[in-house]
């Protein structure tokens, strides 16, 4: 019976998972693809960029701050901290939709072993973007109802992952900056 419970609450958020890491990426592809804003470009939209990297450096250091907390066991601190990151990457998400959809993309204009490194930051942090979304809400669920089994299974591979992501996110935005043309 209670396996079954189990099977079944696991069966109902791999659903959920799935269709929030479909409906979110393909988001993000779809408006990717789509040219920019015809017009004028507002102020506050060539302001996002800068807005995305502050929430990426806020989830970077609540990541960092739930670790800590979970590795001295205080699981109140760990829980409050895993919410504001979900909430600073939510407000990024949400900006990061709203300034693509708005602008066009920005070529990246260095050259030689800096603009290697850029790229290769670049291709990583949108793989590595796209594959923690579905980490990272199977390890929300799990925690959330405290299947701390699974939850230590999936964020083994999550927490390092989205400290990536957060972090070469900043590290984007320092380096294509210098480029916008807003």
């Amino acid at each position: 019976m209670i396996k079954n419970v189990w099977q079944t609450i696991v069966k109902h958020h791999v659903r959920t998972v799935i269709v929030l890491t479909i409906i979110i990426n393909l988001l993000i592809v779809v408006l990717s693809g789509i040219p920019g804003y015809l017009g004028d470009i507002p102020f506050w939209v060539t302001q996002l960029p800068l807005l995305n990297a502050v929430m990426n450096s806020f989830t970077f250091i609540f990541l960092l701050f739930a670790l800590l907390a979970i590795m001295k066991r205080n699981i109140t601190l760990h829980t409050r901290f895993i919410y504001a990151a979900f909430t600073t990457t939510s407000i990024f998400l949400v900006s990061y939709v709203i300034f693509h959809f708005m602008t066009e993309s920005t070529p990246y204009g260095g050259t030689g072993l800096v603009a290697v490194f850029y790229y290769f930051i670049l291709i990583t942090h949108i793989i590595l973007a796209a594959v923690i979304v579905p980490l990272a809400l199977m390890s929300f669920f799990t925690g959330y109802k405290d299947m701390r089994p699974v939850h230590r299974k999936w964020v083994h591979w999550t927490m390092p992952l989205w400290l990536y992501v957060s972090a070469t996110g900043v590290l984007v935005y320092m380096m294509i900056s210098p480029y916008y043309t807003f």
